[in-house]
C-alpha cells in the first residue's frame, strides 16, 4: 500500500515513519526544501525519542522517501494525509489557511481515486471545506476524478510519539463512506492484528473528538493547579490530596500532578479553538473558558513565589533555570511555563542562566543573547540566589545537594513541578517552595 504524508512537522513526520515502519511506502512531502533535504541527509528536525532510529530504517528499506512536490508526492497513493500547522488566529479560532492550500494543490495534482484524510487538528466542518476546495479545482482542470475525505485526527503526545503510534489506546476514523472505512481499516491492518481499538464514526465526531480529549486533559490539569494553590493557602500538602482522590476509579491519578501550567502546540491552541468554535455557533463553553483562565494565572505562581521572597526588589539577583521546554523529552517550547517566567523575570531586572537537556537552541530563537546558556543543570547553578526548576526531565530528579549549596550564592529553590521531597531539601539547609506542598 502506498501513501503520502503532506507536511513535515512533529505530526506529518512521526505518522510517514511509523507507517513506514508497519510496511507501507510512504512518500512525505513538505514545501520546505532545505527541510527536505536535511531529511533525505538523515537530519532530524525535531527531538523525539526514537525516531531518527526509525526514520534511517526506513529510507534504508526504501519503504520512506521524502519530496517538495504534492504533484509528484502523490501519485498512486492510495491514502493521502494533511498533516500542516493550524495555529491558533486573533480570535482563537483554529487558521486553516495552510490546511485549504494544501487541499487546493491536490486538486489541483490528483491523478487517481484517493482517499484525503485529515491529520492536523481541525474543527468541525473542515473536511468539507477540504472536500469543496479539492472539487473546485478539479472542475477548473475539467478532470473528473473521485475522491473522498476522512478524518482522522492524531492523539500524540510529544516525548512518546513513537510509542503512541505504533501501540496506540485507541484510532479514531471518520468517514462517511464503507469504501472509505474499507481502505483506512487495510491501511492500519497492522494495528487490527495487535488488537488496537480503531473507532469508526461520522466525520464531525471524529474532528471534535481530538478537541474534546485535549481540553478534558487539559481541564484535569487547570483542576489540580487551583487545588495546589488553595493547599499552599490551606497548609494542606497536594501531594497527599492527589493520592487521595486519584485512588478513586472514577477519577484516577494521570494528569493530576500540579505545576507551573500547561503549554505546548496543542492545549492551548485547542482550548481556545473549541471555546471559540462553540462561540461561532452561539455556545458559551463555561467549563472551557475557566480552564484557559486558570491555566494564565497559573503561569505565575512560580514568578509570585519568587518576588514574596525577594520583596519584590530583583534588580541585581540572579537565577538558575532548570528545564526550558514544556514538558520533558521534547525541544518544544511552544507556550513553555519556562520561556513566560525567564521573560518575566528579565523584566524585573534579574539575570538568568540556564540549562535544558534539548532546548537550548530553540531557546535561542526566541530569547537570544537575554540569557546565558550553560552545558550542564550545575553550571546553571553557580553563583546564583536561587535555582527555579520548570521542566521535570530525568536528569533533574537526584541532584547532587551537597554539590548544589556549595555552588549557589544562596540556597534557595523553587520547585514547580514538584518533584523534591521538602522535608529532605530543607535538611540540606535549602529554603523550598513548591506548589501546593507543606
Amino acid at each position: 500500500m502506498k501513501i503520502a504524508v503532506i507536511g513535515t512537522g512533529y505530526v506529518g513526520l512521526v505518522t510517514g515513519t511509523c507507517f513506514a515502519e508497519t510496511g507501507v511506502t510512504v512518500t512525505c512531502i513538505d514545501n520546505d526544501n532545505e527541510k527536505v533535504k536535511s531529511l533525505i541527509e538523515g537530519s532530524v528536525p525535531i527531538y523525539e525519542p526514537g525516531l531518527e532510529s526509525l526514520i534511517k530504517r526506513g529510507m534504508e528499506k526504501r519503504r520512506l522517501s521524502f519530496s517538495s512536490s504534492i504533484e509528484t508526492g502523490i501519485v498512486d497513493a492510495e491514502v493521502i494525509f494533511i498533516a500542516v500547522g493550524t495555529p491558533p488566529g486573533q480570535d482563537g479560532s483554529a487558521d486553516l489557511g495552510n490546511v485549504l492550500k494544501v487541499a487546493e494543490e491536490i486538486g489541483a495534482s490528483l491523478k487517481n481515486y484517493s482517499v484525503i484524510a485529515t491529520k492536523s487538528t481541525v474543527p468541525v466542518g473542515t473536511s468539507e471545506k477540504i472536500r469543496t476546495a479539492i472539487k473546485k479545482q478539479l472542475a477548473k482542470r475539467g478532470a473528473e476524478i473521485g475522491f473522498d475525505v476522512a478524518s482522522n485526527p492524531e492523539f500524540l503526545k510529544e516525548g512518546s510519539a513513537v510509542e503512541d503510534f505504533l501501540r496506540p489506546e485507541r484510532i479514531v476514523v471518520g468517514v462517511d463512506n464503507e469504501k472509505t472505512a474499507e481502505i483506512m481499516k487495510r491501511l492500519y491492518m497492522p494495528f487490527v492484528l495487535n488488537n488496537h481499538l480503531i473507532l469508526f464514526m461520522d466525520i464531525a465526531s471524529a474532528e471534535i473528538t481530538k478537541y474534546a480529549a485535549n481540553c478534558m486533559l487539559a481541564t484535569r490539569i487547570s483542576f489540580i493547579n487551583e487545588i495546589a494553590n488553595l493547599c499552599d493557602i490551606l497548609g494542606a500538602d497536594i501531594n497527599e490530596v492527589r493520592k487521595g482522590i486519584g485512588s478513586d476509579s472514577r477519577i484516577g491519578g494521570k494528569f493530576l500532578y500540579p505545576g507551573t501550567g500547561y503549554g505546548g502546540s496543542c492545549f492551548p491552541k485547542d482550548v481556545k479553538a473549541l471555546a471559540k468554535t462553540a462561540k461561532d455557533h452561539g455556545y458559551e463553553m463555561k467549563v472551557i473558558s475557566a480552564v484557559e483562565l486558570a491555566n494564565e494565572i497559573q503561569k505565575n505562581v512560580i514568578f509570585n513565589k519568587i518576588m514574596n521572597f525577594f520583596g519584590n526588589r530583583l534588580k541585581g539577583t540572579s537565577f538558575g533555570i532548570w528545564g526550558l521546554s514544556f514538558k520533558p523529552q521534547t525541544d518544544d517550547i511552544r507556550e513553555s511555563s519556562s520561556i513566560y517566567l525567564i521573560n518575566k523575570l528579565l523584566s524585573e531586572g534579574a539575570t538568568i542562566k540556564a540549562y535544558d537537556p534539548a532546548a537550548i537552541e530553540e531557546t535561542k530563537k526566541v530569547l537570544g543573547d537575554r540569557i546565558g546558556y550553560c552545558d550542564d543543570p550545575y553550571q546553571a547553578i553557580k553563583g546564583v540566589d536561587a535555582m527555579v526548576l520548570m521542566t521535570e526531565w530525568s536528569d533533574f530528579h537526584l541532584p547532587s545537594f551537597s554539590k548544589m549549596a556549595n555552588l549557589m550564592r544562596k540556597k534557595v529553590i523553587f520547585d514547580g513541578r514538584n518533584i523534591y521531597d521538602p522535608s529532605e531539601i530543607k535538611k540540606q539547609g535549602f529554603t523550598y517552595f513548591g506548589i501546593g506542598r507543606r
